[in-house]
């Protein structure tokens, strides 16, 4: 199984819009990829090392995939399309990773 994750860093000053992401940009995500974006979870941060601190990620996505085929067919042709909508909810450029799930 492959994952996909996005950090978005807690940066004082910038936006995170998490209706629009969750109501809008996510459910387009899931259309653009249909049934290969197998599960969405999102991660919303609380505090950081310490309780009441600030967290280091505002939110983390994590999007599924079956394999790397099926990722690069259903995502990779679509990149520029999904980050053209990304200023209609942050100001955050996130930090992407790949991943394989090994257990």
């Amino acid at each position: 199984m492959i994952k996909v994750i996005a950090y978005y860093k807690n940066v004082e000053g910038k936006k995170f819009d998490i209706d629009y992401y969750l109501k809008k940009h996510l459910p387009f995500v899931q259309q653009i990829c249909g049934e290969s974006l197998k599960k969405i979870s999102v991660d919303r941060g609380l505090f950081g090392n310490e309780p009441n601190s600030m967290p280091v990620y505002i939110n983390v996505t994590h999007l599924y995939f079956e394999n790397m085929d099926s990722f690069q067919s259903a995502m990779v042709p679509h990149f520029n399309k999904i980050f053209e909508d990304s200023p209609n909810f942050t100001d955050i450029e996130p930090v992407m990773q790949i991943s394989e799930i090994i257990k």
